[in-house]
């Protein structure tokens, strides 16, 4: 009888769930306390706006910096030091007092959570095969969405029991605690690992060069900058990102100012997007992998899954934007986003197919492009919004989409950026 394969590959994923959860959680509490904050201090949406872009612009500059610091250093050492960072600029954001404190607590803690995901694939490059990357990488998405599913109740349970300042305390001090957990049951490498047997070590290792994590080599940037798939990977992420930093910035203020909800009504509404997405991104990443398993063409299901997501993500926002019933607004905006899923998932999955040893640096570069857009989204959003209302605000972020869908068709995950040894003896 042959030796039962452990799951710890499937702990750590458990785990990159949590961090992500933890995350999202921590950046939306932002969101959700934001009438409180622009009350006490006196910002109008622009200002506020502006604090929001802030952490976009800190976390955009670590991404392709995080990426290469999991390469060269591992992925356990960046992460646990990212969660710290932000966990304590987390705490940071409850003494803030004015523009100008918000402005450099957020900012510097969009530096803390940048080498997250870049990590993250790096780690999900070590521990999983080919065919079972679309589900790993879906967990730190799907946790990550699943954060604004629940933040917006608990913030304003918190809120309304202890206090705007309250949520950042708490959920400070649990990102240590997680950072602690972290560095004690992750591993850069599967073989390192003192639970993983050789079974295990076996399913993680298929397809893969066995010496390759040994060696640690520098990006070939010339390389991937004159690659048009490494620009096109970029451009559908920071639509992709537009749109979902549109909801995570203003879908609360939205929900209240122009659908008329009230506190406690909005904290139930905003979780539904959310819900959808979360869903959507597991279910996506998991069929993704049974798919290719069953021998469909690795190119065909990412790039279908992507460009569709995007597709279907702005029909239903434009029609959200449309819409003048509260419920039915609701429900477009939870297919609009719920689409994404789709989206999200493959293109992660992509940075591992087009990256492969170098997944850090791609997926540090197609956040970095994404969270561009998150810089930009929140402050344009607002002054759409203030200038001309939010039905057009609204109606602009879903125009975007078409951008997002022709940069797909231009995406080859089957090519990799950088061929291999072993990839060139096959083709040969």
């Amino acid at each position: 009888m042959g030796q039962k394969p452990t799951k710890i590959r499937w702990v750590l994923g458990f785990f990159l769930f949590v961090l992500g959860f933890v995350a999202y959680m921590d950046r939306v509490n932002l969101s959700v306390a934001g009438p409180m904050i622009m009350k006490e201090f006196g910002f109008d949406k622009v200002r506020f706006g502006m604090v929001q872009t802030l952490f976009f612009f800190g976390y955009a500059i670590m991404q392709i910096p995080g990426g290469m610091i999991a390469e060269y250093f591992g992925a356990r050492k960046a992460m646990t030091l990212a969660i710290s960072w932000w966990s304590a600029f987390t705490l940071f954001t409850a003494t803030s007092s004015n523009f100008l404190t918000f402005g450099i607590v957020r900012a510097l803690f969009g530096v803390g959570e940048g080498p997250l995901y870049p990590g993250g694939s790096v780690l999900v490059r070590n521990w999983f095969n080919e065919k079972e990357r679309g589900t790993a990488n879906s967990f730190i998405l799907a946790g990550s969405f699943v954060g604004p599913v629940l933040a917006p109740a608990i913030t304003v349970a918190v809120i309304t029991t202890f206090g705007w300042k309250a949520i950042f305390y708490i959920f400070g001090g649990i990102g240590i605690l997680v950072a602690l957990g972290w560095w004690l049951i992750a591993r850069d490498h599967p073989k390192d690992h003192p639970l993983v047997n050789q079974a295990e070590l076996a399913i993680i290792m298929e397809g893969k060069n066995a010496s390759e994590p040994a060696k640690k080599e520098m990006a070939p940037w010339r390389n991937f900058i004159g690659s048009v798939q490494f620009w096109a990977i970029g451009i559908q992420y920071f639509v992709a990102d537009y749109i979902m930093y549109v909801y995570l910035s203003w879908l609360p203020i939205y929900l209240m100012e122009a659908q008329k909800f009230s506190l406690k009504e909005m904290g139930v509404a905003a979780a539904f997007p959310w819900l959808a997405l979360a869903i959507t991104t597991l279910s996506s990443g998991y069929f993704s992998d049974r798919l290719i398993a069953k021998g469909v063409a690795v190119n065909r299901i990412r790039t279908s899954f992507g460009a569709i997501g995007l597709v279907i993500s702005s029909i239903t926002l434009y029609l959200a934007a449309g819409s003048s019933n509260p419920i039915t607004t609701v429900i477009w905006l939870t297919l609009s986003l719920g689409a994404l899923g789709f989206t999200f998932s493959s293109s992660w999955a992509s940075c591992n197919d087009l990256g492969q040893k170098f997944t850090g640096t791609i997926s540090g570069w197609m956040n970095l492009c994404g969270n561009l857009g998150g810089v930009v989204a929140p402050t344009l959003t607002a002054i759409i919004a203030v200038r001309y209302g939010w039905q057009w605000a609204i109606s602009a972020t879903a125009f975007i989409g078409i951008l997002g869908v022709c940069a797909w068709f231009f995406v080859r995950p089957d090519r990799p950026l950088v061929v291999t040894p072993s990839q060139k003896s096959r083709v040969a």
